[in-house]
């Protein structure tokens, strides 16, 4: 696939993003915490007499499934994740209203049964693809396939427009682990523009060769921060509101902030890619 060398529009809101976002003290201090704000200042501003609530903290997280991270002075993208648990909801007369979803943190251990969400947040816009893939002990990988978009799912993110996977008019994510399998490993990807691909019904296969290109074009470093206090906290209706496929409601600076914030170095501007571990407790 070819590139051509000229200045896309999504190159320039890199560069937009680069000089708002504090960049440079989360790559040179390892332990600073960021507060909300570095976030939520790329959404929509509501005009209200009212104070907006009060910036949330969040920590770094010093290790990754094991893998220390180290500090960098590059420049870096952010990325919103939210891992919703569900449960059923006793007595609820429609669908967007039967499951109780609460956060949890991304380096969770998850249980066979499980019944998950995950709400996706970009501050600037890009084609979103997610990739799961078996893991097992010895490293070696099970099925590699994309889970979306399906056909007719739009992987459009907007400043403050939510995507959630599964979709919020579908059944949440079952946690089946396999024999011996430790986790879910998620490849997450953003795009400039949409990737060529044959539409699906369920999951589209995706050969390793096609996956390491990939990699190879758009993996990069990536930092992980968590929420303080975020995790047990109910889904608000701005949230679910903000990723109904049937409406049009973006989240505001007022509203609440991602549970978990990737910062990310890409090694090239037209896309980012990075590695997202669901574990399983044993």
């Amino acid at each position: 696939m070819r590139y051509q060398r000229i200045l896309h529009p999504f190159t320039f809101l890199l560069l937009l993003l680069f000089a708002v976002v504090p960049v440079g003290a989360i790559g040179s201090q390892k332990d600073r915490a960021i507060v909300s704000d570095d976030f939520n200042r790329l959404r929509p501003r509501v005009r209200s007499k009212y104070r907006p609530r009060p910036s949330r903290t969040y920590r770094p997280v010093p290790t990754i499934q094991g893998k220390s991270i180290a500090a960098s002075d590059g420049e870096t993208l952010p990325l919103g994740l939210t891992i919703w648990k569900l449960k059923p909801r006793v007595g609820a007369y429609d669908v967007d209203s039967r499951w109780e979803a609460r956060r949890v943190e991304a380096d969770a251990k998850f249980h066979a049964g499980d019944l998950l969400r995950l709400s996706i947040e970009s501050p600037r816009g890009g084609y979103l693809y997610v990739i799961n893939r078996d893991l097992f002990p010895d490293g070696s990988p099970g099925e590699t396939n994309l889970i979306f978009p399906k056909r007719g799912e739009n992987n459009l993110l907007e400043g403050g427009r939510l995507i959630n996977i599964p979709a919020e008019d579908e059944l949440p994510f079952k946690a089946k682990p396999k024999a011996n399998q430790e986790s879910e490993h998620l490849v997450i990807i953003v795009t400039e523009r949409p990737l060529s691909l044959p539409s699906y019904d369920r999951t589209l296969p995706i050969s390793n060769a096609q996956l390491m290109e990939w990699e190879e074009r758009w993996g990069g470093f990536t930092r992980h921060f968590e929420l303080n206090g975020g995790a047990g906290q109910v889904r608000t209706i701005a949230e679910q509101e903000a990723a109904s496929r049937k409406g049009s409601r973006q989240l505001t600076r007022d509203d609440p902030s991602p549970q978990t914030i990737f910062y990310l170095t890409p090694k090239n501007v037209d896309g980012l890619l990075f590695d997202l571990m669901l574990s399983y407790a044993r």
